[in-house]
């Protein structure tokens, strides 16, 4: 099956047949509530499945893939269902729904997690920090656990403790020819190595286990924003780039550029106003926090110091409900290695022409303990100690789609040549082949010929897709 494959000539497939295999749920669009099983988080997205399953257990999975596979129907696979670029929906395609398999597993005394594929992060926050542990992961509750693992997962922890990847140790895998595998590094490990990055090209992963590491105190970490005036933006991020490098890795901070929200705890006279920000989480020992903390305290005038104690849950939930899911977006990505003055004045530029109160860029470090796994050990290639960058337009609107796609486009335009070159794929809409070998540097002709092997023709291709070698 190739990617433009998948039809089935006019030929209806028997979806009544494959309802019959499932102990879930079969949607097809005479359902009811067909339009909201179909729905993702991104609403600029509205593509309309053949049948979506809600699976129940990895047997449920395995009969989807094993149907798809048959019939030649496109396969979509849904976790979180927060993918830029909606790729967990698919005209006419059968969408295997993970959703309804969110359970958790804690080993206090292993320090691991067993998680399900359908779990959101606020799921795995919730289970482990009760523990005084985590796993890192992203910046948001309600991204899904699977997409952020597959695609490499950025999060607050990444300085002190690796990327996602870095940290899982098995996972559970439904592969194209319908069989249940455990990958991990004696078992499978080719294939163990091209899911810690290689996004959902090799099967569907049912369950995660990862390593957990104790933070803060017993869980609670410092955090939260200092704002500063949009018009300091070239001696903030002059001083956050030199900064940030010798900052003992339990903390870490990524700088935005952003609306301040018009609700609380911002102060009502800032409400709307165009800032810039570095949100702060600071996982080590509260004992000496006041000393690690004051070199970003000290600085500047800022309008707004947020830093305080809190659940490290608290503090990756913080943006869910000021993002809810039904918003339209329009994301565009790059890695960077260096921030120069060229890419600040950029930053400036479209930082003062910010279009709507939800759009906004971030820059994410990825340095300290990631930067010290080599670059071709996972097929997480961009570890040279610099940032993952997305530009976002974002408004409730549709009729502001153009307005938003427009800022994130050309900002993305001028900014892209002081890029290393390819993007975080978990930013990424269809931006094609090309874009795609960038992000993965030399480690993409591996991922091929490990796909060649799991996936010959390509069944599981909605995702940034990476061909088998031929």
């Amino acid at each position: 099956m190739t990617e433009t494959a998948g039809r089935t000539g006019g030929v209806a497939p028997p979806y009544p047949d494959l309802a019959a295999t499932l102990r879930g749920r079969l949607i097809t669009p005479e359902a009811e509530d067909y339009d909201a099983a179909r729905a993702v988080y991104n609403a600029m997205i509205d593509r309309r499945p053949a049948a979506m399953a809600r699976v129940a257990d990895a047997a449920d999975v395995v009969s989807c893939v094993n149907f798809a596979r048959t019939h030649g129907v496109h396969l979509a696979v849904r976790g979180g269902g927060h993918n830029a670029g909606g790729l967990a929906v698919w005209d006419d395609a059968l969408v295997v729904d993970l959703g309804g398999l969110r359970s958790t597993t804690v080993d206090p005394a292993g320090h691991t997690v067993r998680v399900d594929g359908g779990c959101t992060w606020a799921d795995v926050d919730h289970a482990t920090v009760a523990f005084g542990m985590a796993t890192p992961s992203g910046f948001i509750g309600s991204t899904g656990v699977a997409g952020l693992t597959l695609g490499g997962g950025v999060g607050y922890l990444t300085r002190r403790f690796g990327l996602t990847v870095d940290n899982l140790i098995s996972a559970d895998v439904v592969l194209a020819d319908g069989r249940l595998v455990t990958a991990d590094a004696e078992h499978y490990p080719d294939l163990f190595w091209a899911l810690r990055g290689g996004g959902g090209n090799f099967g569907i992963v049912t369950s995660f286990r990862f390593r957990c590491h104790s933070i803060g105190d017993n869980g609670t970490v410092i955090g939260g924003p200092i704002i500063y005036d949009l018009a300091d933006m070239r001696e903030v991020l002059r001083w956050y780039r030199e900064l940030l490098p010798g900052l003992p890795e339990e903390l870490s901070g990524w700088f935005g550029i952003i609306a301040v929200p018009p609700a609380p705890p911002f102060p009502e006279e800032l409400w709307g106003r165009k800032t810039c920000v570095i949100l702060w989480c600071y996982t080590g020992e509260h004992s000496v926090s006041d000393a690690v903390l004051a070199p970003v305290r000290e600085f500047g005038t800022p309008l707004v110091d947020g830093l305080q104690p809190m659940p490290f849950n608290v503090l990756q939930t913080a943006f869910d409900e000021l993002f809810p899911p039904g918003l339209q977006w329009y994301w565009r990505a790059d890695f960077v290695e260096e921030i120069p003055d060229e890419a600040i004045s950029v930053h400036e530029k479209f930082g003062a022409e910010l279009p709507t109160g939800y759009s906004t860029m971030h820059l994410y470090p990825i340095d300290g303990a990631a930067a010290r796994v080599p670059e071709d050990a996972t097929p997480f290639a961009y570890r040279n100690g610099g940032w993952a960058g997305v530009i976002v337009g974002v408004d409730p609107d549709p009729a502001n789609a153009e307005l938003i796609t427009g800022w994130a486009t050309s900002y993305w335009e001028e900014l892209h040549p002081t890029s290393a070159g390819g993007a975080y794929v978990n930013f990424m809409m269809a931006e094609g082949e090309d874009r795609i070998r960038a992000s993965y540097r030399g480690n993409y002709d591996r991922l091929a010929e490990i796909k060649a092997v799991y996936d010959p023709e390509n069944l599981f291709h909605i995702n940034q897709n990476i061909p088998p070698a031929r």
